[in-house]
């Protein structure tokens, strides 16, 4: 059992009502004082907790891992593509869910935590997105690569212009990561298609600096 917050509504067995009604819990406690919603008869329940179990997650961003553990209900479910906050080292950072493995490198795309052993996740808060930049001529052997760092929620639309420090490009199209839901596709290609930075695997674009093209 654990505390409950004031403000919160749980459900009860009223004397009032001599039924089992939503309850607002006026003073948060061991024993917390509760008001029916129904009735307004006040009085104090025990408020009971479901049990909670520490799972491990593995939390990885910029090629770097680092364990943490999340406590949740184990009758709750987890599946590839979930997204929570966790209490790390280096910050809260908000994770997607890539894999999630029973033990014994069995990995399943949903599970109970109860019955997850890790929890393999990566930072979407704030990313780093690989953009593949052509030169304006066409000439692919000087391809080049580069890596921008934007927030999750910054959104990539093919035909915009981005700019990032000296580099200036036009999108032509974003490959779409194996675990992001709510896309039709794996790649965008057409004017106007958005695609979330959480959510890219890779941006394919044009150069539009404005100083002259150099490999080097």
């Amino acid at each position: 059992m654990s505390d409950s917050d004031a403000g919160e509504r749980v459900p009860a067995d009223c004397p009032g009502c001599n039924a089992r009604t939503a309850h607002e819990v006026l003073k948060p406690g061991g024993h917390a004082t509760v008001r029916c919603t129904e009735c307004g008869h006040t009085h104090k329940i025990e408020i009971e907790r479901p049990a909670t179990t520490d799972v491990d997650v593995i939390v990885s961003q910029e090629g770097e891992s680092y364990p943490t553990s999340l406590a949740a209900n184990p009758e709750e479910t987890v599946e590839v593509g979930d997204e929570f906050v966790v209490d790390t080292e280096a910050a809260i950072q908000q994770v997607r869910v890539t894999t999630v493995e029973l033990g014994e490198e069995r990995r399943v795309e949903e599970a109970q935590l109860g019955d997850v052993e890790t929890v393999w996740t990566r930072v979407v808060d704030n990313v780093g997105v690989n953009v593949t930049v052509h030169p304006k001529d066409g000439r692919h052997d000087e391809t080049r690569s580069l890596k921008v760092h934007v927030p999750g929620d910054f959104e990539f639309v093919v035909g915009d212009v981005e700019r990032f420090g000296d580099d200036e490009f036009e999108i032509e199209g974003v490959q779409v990561r194996d675990e992001a839901e709510g896309y039709r596709r794996e790649k965008f290609d057409h004017e106007g298609d958005m695609v979330f930075a959480k959510d890219v695997k890779r941006v394919y674009a044009r150069d539009e600096t404005t100083t002259a093209w150099s490999a080097w």
